[in-house]
């Protein structure tokens, strides 16, 4: 029930953002708004505000299925106008006009997102802080010296000025821009029981491969903050049962390898290839010696080791929140990173360097809604900025149907001096229907596959 009406909550939010865009903006111009609709389908409510600007007598709607809503203007090319009326009507209007109703949608997607990244900042959110797990083994992290339990103090592009790094989230989203834009990033970090810093270089321009999925994070290296090892609830009659281990255990080492921290455990068990392990564990200020066997469990990426238990003390946490003016500002440029990364994906999706598996469609961002709502509000409002950003950017690329390929037909008149033929017009909006369907398929597959497959 949570994701249900999480996401309509998500989707109707985001929909009525949209649309308001393209009303204010055609009132503000002087348009003739005949209709205002959330939704399609049969008409929950309807409702027509009295004082209104003049010459509006718009008539708001919230239809039945929330998966769209459409402004309806006074054009010519819809129905009969009244001569009277004709200067209300949209096709009457300047090209400038035109283009700024039409642009109006998507900017107030990303004007919503920067806001709902500002509140999110000024709020603040709890988040692990920057101290670095064990990398992978042969990873460009363990390459580069790091070895865990570093705090991250700053880091930035390898041709830019550093930043401050206050949590580990925003150390994930420096490696993500750098992984798929292909630039290195630099490191300064404080090393446990050493008074001076250090700064380690991660050349990322390097990695043979930039799909964003778990296994670029495990060729980096880095894939979460910080976490003692220590056993977790031990769950069912796996390995960890049969073995004796107990909730609260501390793992000093597995065979001959000390272990400094839950990320290498996990490694060791998940590549001990269900061979018997001898663990020393620390209990209750004793120190015991166990014979573990993980179970071997057939994965995406090949058979790993599992011991039927959680793995890892939960990391320290830091509440990071920011002023009224950096908080906007750093939310506007969230907005603008995220937005640049969504259109650089799709590029690579159409040339071919990306995976289309990236594209995800209704049920996955229903999935989501769902779980980032159950995690907290902060959780569901960054949500709620991704899918605001995705919307906006969306919306403006130069298809027929979008409000994109509206700006395409207007750039085309600004330039000839002639509007696109009504020939031409009908082409290509065939085509762009097309390309929307195939797209809507392929995410729609895409979504099936990983929430059933």
């Amino acid at each position: 029930m949570l994701t249900i009406v999480a996401f309509i909550v998500a989707l109707g939010l985001l929909i009525a953002v949209h649309e308001y865009g393209h009303y204010r903006v055609a009132v503000a111009c002087g348009v003739k708004v005949l209709r205002f609709s959330v939704g399609f389908g049969k008409t929950l409510y309807r409702w027509q505000p009295k004082n209104q600007k003049h010459g509006q007598s718009t008539e708001f709607v919230i239809g039945a299925f929330p998966v769209g809503g459409y402004v309806k203007m006074l054009d010519e090319r819809e129905g009969p106008v009244a001569p009277e009326e004709r200067h209300l009507a949209f096709n009457t209007q300047p090209l400038r006009s035109r283009a700024a109703i039409v642009a109006a949608g998507p900017a107030a997607n990303l004007l919503l997102a920067v806001l709902l990244y500002a509140a999110v900042n000024w709020y603040g959110v709890q988040e692990p802080k920057p101290i670095l797990a064990s990398p992978i083994a042969g990873s460009v992290a363990q390459q580069a010296g790091l070895r865990g339990g570093e705090l991250v103090q700053q880091a930035g592009f390898a041709d830019g000025a550093p930043q401050a790094v206050r949590s580990f989230e925003d150390l994930r989203w420096l490696l993500t821009r750098g992984a798929l834009d292909g630039r290195d990033v630099r490191l300064q970090v404080a090393q446990p029981g050493r008074a001076s810093s250090v700064e380690a270089l991660l050349p990322l321009s390097q990695l043979p491969s930039r799909e964003p999925d778990a296994q670029l994070f495990r060729k980096i290296g880095i894939l979460g903050p910080f976490t003692a090892p220590v056993i977790g609830d031990v769950v069912g009659t796996g390995a960890a049962q049969r073995a004796g281990l107990l909730k609260g255990d501390v793992v000093l080492a597995v065979g001959s390898t000390t272990v400094v921290d839950g990320q290498q455990l996990r490694d060791l068990i998940r590549s001990g290839q269900g061979a018997r392990q001898s663990w020393r564990v620390q209990r209750g200020g004793q120190v015991l010696e166990l014979a573990v066997q993980p179970d071997l469990v057939q994965e995406d990426t090949g058979r790993i080791g599992r011991i039927g238990a959680y793995v890892g003390a939960p990391p320290e946490w830091v509440k990071v929140r920011y002023g009224a003016v950096e908080g906007l500002e750093k939310g506007a440029v969230r907005t603008w990173e995220v937005s640049l990364l969504t259109l650089r994906m799709m590029g690579r999706m159409v040339i071919g360097e990306a995976s289309l598996k990236n594209l995800s469609g209704p049920l996955t961002i229903a999935d989501y809604a769902g779980k980032s709502a159950s995690l907290g509000l902060t959780q569901y409002l960054v949500f709620l900025a991704l899918i605001s950003v995705s919307l906006g950017v969306l919306n403006l690329l130069p298809l027929p149907v979008l409000d994109g390929g509206h700006l395409m037909y207007y750039l085309w008149e600004a330039v000839t001096g002639k509007s696109v033929s009504d020939t031409w017009m009908e082409r290509l909006q065939r085509g762009g229907v097309a390309v929307l369907l195939v797209m809507m398929t392929i995410a729609l597959f895409n979504d099936v596959t990983r929430l059933f497959g």
